[in-house]
């Protein structure tokens, strides 16, 4: 695959805390053929210091926090940062980075400007913020929305009304060859965490904040227990409510059976620990912990929001039921911690369903091929002649399938 100069793509976040986004991110920053495209990665201090292990070397990463309408020199200084790095392509990630980036990615006469919104932002309160006037204003600025399930385009397209023809759907992938379903459980972890052999570990993994409802999982957990008294959980992830769930896991009466580990890069260790992956969350895009934990032969209980379901089938590789019911949720624990086999069937397919629908090559192909697409398009409306670039058989039909 060759082509006459790399395209120089800069991708932006403004958030503080690590979660499936900047998972997608990373497999973007690594996948990405470096023949093709030239990469760069502006995002807060925070977030830069989160990444830091696992951003690939030829990377450039600039820190900068532009969060809010009053920021103007940080507003000038992305500004100077589009224009010095001479950005072909800008990819922003999250609705509230493209706020900012999008219109002064236009105003610095970035060629073609993406978005990827990630997720359902059920958060909405008030006329202004729940009406999307915003958001379709700033959809004038760019040209490509990445749907990451087809849910997330109905809500695009139906919720926010944006227009149809710049949405594409590209499923978020991992790197599955990571994930074992036969990787042996690290010695000494379990009783390093106070927990026997033979006890039944439940893992949530997520950041710990108000979408992913860890505060139903952990009322579900007294339900429980009276059938399975030695049922015990982990958590892994940070975020802003970890003071108030170990609270609530104190006054539950539950500290002695739940765990908050903080965030782990060793995830097969963790599955490997575990008996159930769980997902509570009011909404997602498409969940990188469901997909995961199946690629490890783990089964999932989730809530059937947004994405999830497409990934979790409800009977085939996992339970799924509706938001904030901590006694539907208690109920589908009990159901699989009695049927070992059951838990084994879901494992199993599911694995099989996340190797052939949400790989990490199959994200980046079809990120490159969007890419590419939108990149000759530009050329050609500005009377020039596409780059030469010959494309692979599958990313051909791939491309050929995005410019239809």
């Amino acid at each position: 695959m060759r082509h006459e100069a790399p395209i120089s793509v800069l991708y932006f976040s403004n958030e503080f805390s690590r979660g499936g986004a900047e998972a997608h991110l990373l497999t973007l920053l690594h996948g990405l053929n470096r023949e093709l495209f030239r990469l760069h990665l502006v995002c807060t201090p925070m977030m830069a210091s989160e990444l830091r292990q696992d951003l690939p070397s030829d990377v450039e990463v600039i820190r900068l926090s532009l969060r809010k309408p009053t920021q103007v020199f940080q507003a000038l200084a992305l500004a100077k940062v589009l224009r010095e790095k001479q950005v072909d392509l800008l990819h922003s990630h999250m609705f509230y980075a493209s706020l900012f980036a999008s219109p002064i990615g236009w105003l610095s006469g970035v060629p073609i400007i993406f978005e990827t919104p990630h997720v359902r932002e059920q958060w909405r309160t008030g006329w202004i913020k729940s009406s999307y006037v915003i958001d379709r204003f700033v959809g004038q600025f760019v040209d490509h929305f990445i749907a990451v399930s087809k849910s997330n385009a109905r809500y695009l397209m139906e919720e926010k009304r944006l227009p149809k023809k710049k949405i594409v759907v590209i499923r978020n992938g991992s790197d599955l060859e990571r994930f074992d379903p036969n990787w042996p459980a690290r010695a000494g972890l379990k009783r390093g965490l106070g927990f026997a052999e033979e006890d039944p570990v439940l893992l949530v993994i997520g950041r710990l904040e108000p979408q992913k409802g860890h505060s139903v999982l952990l009322k579900s957990l007294p339900v429980v227990r009276r059938e399975f008294p030695n049922v015990r959980l982990v958590c892994v992830g940070e975020g802003s409510l970890r003071a108030d769930l170990e609270g609530l896991s104190r006054g539950l009466g539950m500290e002695d059976s739940i765990r908050f580990v903080g965030f782990q890069s060793n995830m097969n260790d963790w599955l490997a620990l575990s008996d159930i992956s769980i997902l509570p969350s009011f909404y997602e895009g498409l969940p990188l912990a469901a997909i995961e934990s199946l690629a490890a032969g783990r089964p999932v209980i989730a809530t059937a929001v947004d994405g999830t379901p497409e990934v979790v089938v409800n009977g085939v590789t996992g339970l799924t039921l509706q938001p904030g019911d901590s006694a539907a949720l208690a109920s589908a624990i009990c159901a699989l911690l009695r049927d070992p086999e059951l838990r084994k069937m879901l494992g199993s397919a599911g694995r099989k369903w996340v190797l052939q629908h949400f790989s990490d090559k199959q994200q980046v192909r079809e990120t490159e091929a969007l890419y590419l697409h939108a990149w000759n398009m530009h050329r050609e409306r500005l009377g020039l002649e596409p780059k030469n670039i010959t494309l692979p058989a599958d990313l051909a039909v791939i491309h050929s399938r995005l410019a239809s």
